[in-house]
């Protein structure tokens, strides 16, 4: 970045109609790097880069111009100069090539423009090497693009404990033995690594949000005490390393910086197979290799998450990184214990949202995700269930209700009819423009009444919605407050603002409860669990009449129900009903099948029509069945297609 600078000045210069390329030239040029280093040290610093960049300009613009294609052809002395310096900065610090910092420590004695302009803006030399200290850390200068690995964590990671610190992540319930056990394992001396390893969707991330957010409480052992989470972006550190080694050095510089925390930092990451062979390119070292030492040592302290399947495919095949890490299993939660979370997280979704969301639609959220949707796992699919329905009942209240659209429709439609009814002279015509005029005034004056009654309704709404919003602001300034014991604050915030904003609360929740019992009411602003069927019904394509339907009553209409597909089978329905019966009601074994039947009858009297119709009703769908036709098994070596052929068998 500085050689691009100093490249870049003669153009500012040239640009400018300047003959001489100068120390603001350079200046401009490293301030219009985006996200470049002089612009990171001087918001470090506390100045204001638009203001910095502004006054450059101003300074650039009273200086005297030429005329010609001689315009930036010449370099200053007080830019040679200010190299110089720089160059004796990259000395004073032991690197091997001059950096963007040299250039902008050296600008503190430039006696042309960087002293006034610094004296300007209140900034001292000493101040400006603070800056660069607290960026550069411990790292040193040893190639021409040095930049990019300073504050490498800040580039590539996400700090969990200041997003927990600041409210922004969601509370974790339920998964305190997980996080009890990942703290027993973070507080070793050595392979102090835990890994989550569990099915996608069951939480696995969560857990780490959750030791976050007990760290910063203070709920943690001593040994984890005021120490940062951070998340690592893999994907982030791979993208745009083009050339070999530059993955290696990214990584090293960020785990240089985890290391020279003396323990302050552990590291999480998400997704932990991707760092095998992550980043190995003709012959490069991968990242799983740059890791391993560390995390013998117990130098690194690293959180891992990732699926069973990934970990057997990737971390298995690979002992010594195995060795490292200590397994932590996360199962997916029961029903009951995901209707527990979704009570938890009700208050962000509805924060969010600006809907009440019933414990019913909770509750239903739960039970139907976990009967009707497969593949995923709770609690994530009953989270997203919740989540979509509250932001489809947010749709429906930002627009217009059906009622006063279709008002609006009407009257749109006479309008047209009214105009061109207009220039008619006969009778018919002046007859029905009569009666369009008064049925218009009519409509009207009933679309301007509903307009009014949604409008407020809405108002209500969104008031009450930014009241929450408030609240929640407030608390997590008491939060604050408790922990960094100000506690006349906390008591100020409690008992002052956080009162007066539950009482406007409760005012405007009655507001809207009487104006919505009047009968006026246009809008609906509670999640039911009819929503929440409607779109279980959407994802599965199964009618919200079946979805509604208790266990109990398709239990006592089974037999009922197979009768209607299976005529004349009478015996074999029955035994098929009460085995399905017994095993819902819990009186068979749990660890046994629930029954295993035998059909036998000749061709075409309904032995696989009966296992059709029982997966139809069941399941809802006849798709919900394994079907396997043991004449195509005559063979002995058939049977490999069943249960797959040996290992070391290639088909040609």
């Amino acid at each position: 970045m500085a050689w691009q600078a100093i490249v870049s000045s003669p153009e500012v210069a040239k640009e400018s109609k300047h003959q001489i390329v100068e120390t603001e030239h350079l200046m401009q040029a490293l301030l219009e790097q985006k996200n470049g280093l002089a612009r990171r040290i001087f918001s470090k610093a506390g100045l204001d880069n638009t203001r910095l960049l502004e006054a450059t300009e101003k300074f650039i613009q009273r200086q005297p111009k030429v005329l010609g294609e001689s315009a930036g052809s010449m370099l200053g002395r007080d830019l040679e100069a200010l190299i110089q310096r720089a160059r004796d900065y990259k000395k004073e610090y032991g690197d091997s090539f001059v950096s963007v910092e040299h250039l902008v420590l050296g600008y503190a004695e430039d006696r042309r423009f960087g002293k006034q302009l610094f004296k300007d803006f209140n900034i001292s030399l000493q101040t400006l090497k603070s800056a660069v200290e607290s960026i550069r850390g411990r790292q040193t200068v040893i190639d021409q693009d040095p930049e990019g690995k300073y504050e490498s964590l800040e580039k590539y990671g996400k700090d969990l404990t200041a997003m927990a610190r600041s409210g922004k992540l969601d509370p974790v319930i339920g998964r305190d033995d997980e996080i009890r056990r990942c703290i027993q394992i973070l507080s070793r001396r050595t392979k102090n690594n835990p890994v989550l390893i569990g099915e996608p969707g069951v939480g696995k991330t969560a857990i780490s949000e959750g030791l976050a957010q007990r760290i910063v409480q203070g709920d943690v052992p001593q040994a984890l005490m005021d120490r940062k989470l951070i998340s690592l972006d893999m994907g982030a550190l791979i993208a745009g390393a083009k050339y070999r080694g530059e993955f290696e050095d990214r990584l090293k510089a960020v785990l240089r910086e985890v290391t020279d925390s003396d323990g302050q930092i552990i590291l999480f990451i998400d997704e932990i197979h991707t760092v095998v062979g992550a980043g190995a390119t003709n012959g490069a070292m991968d990242a799983g290799n740059l890791l391993k030492p560390m995390l013998g040592r117990g130098e690194l302290r690293c959180i891992g998450a990732t699926t069973l399947d990934e970990y057997r495919k990737y971390i298995e095949k690979d002992p010594a990184l195995e060795r490292r890490f200590q397994q932590v299993y996360v199962d997916q939660p029961t029903v009951e214990d995901t209707i527990s979370i979704l009570r938890g997280l009700r208050e962000r979704y509805e924060l969010h949202h600006g809907v009440r969301i019933s414990d019913s639609a909770l509750v239903e959220a739960a039970i139907l995700s976990d009967r009707y949707i497969s593949g995923r796992f709770l609690p994530d699919k009953a989270i997203d269930l919740v989540d979509e329905a509250a932001a489809k009942l947010k749709m429906e209240i930002t627009s217009k209700p059906t009622a006063l659209d279709e008002i609006n429709r009407t009257v749109l439609k006479l309008e047209m009819e009214r105009l061109s009814l207009t220039n008619d002279t006969d009778k018919a015509s002046k007859d029905r423009l009569a009666r369009l005029d008064t049925e218009l005034g009519l409509l009207k004056e009933k679309q301007a009444e509903l307009t009014s009654q949604w409008e407020h309704e809405k108002s209500v709404m969104t008031k009450i919605q930014s009241i929450k919003e408030e609240i929640d602001r407030v608390n997590l300034e008491i939060q604050q407050a408790e922990r960094e014991y100000d506690l006349n604050r906390a008591a100020e915030l409690k008992y002052g603002s956080l009162n007066a904003l539950q009482r406007q609360l409760n005012d405007a929740e009655k507001d809207l409860d009487e104006y919505q019992n009047s009968g006026k009411s246009m809008l609906r602003e509670e999640v039911t669990g009819n929503d929440i069927a409607e779109i279980v019904s959407k994802w599965t394509g199964i009618p919200v009449s079946k979805l509604q339907q208790s266990e109990r009553e398709k239990l006592l209409h089974l037999e009922e129900e197979l009768h209607k597909r299976v005529v004349g089978q009478d015996p074999a329905v029955r035994a098929v009903a009460e085995a399905i019966q017994r095993s819902r009601a819990g009186l068979s074994d749990p660890h046994r099948p629930i029954a295993s039947f035998m059909f036998m009858g000749p061709t075409g009297v309904g032995k696989t029509e009966l296992a059709k119709a029982l997966a139809s009703y069941m399941f809802n769908t006849e798709e919900a069945l394994v079907r396997i036709d043991m004449s195509e098994y005559m063979e002995k070596h058939a049977v490999s297609r069943l249960i797959g052929g040996p290992t070391w068998l290639c088909w040609i």
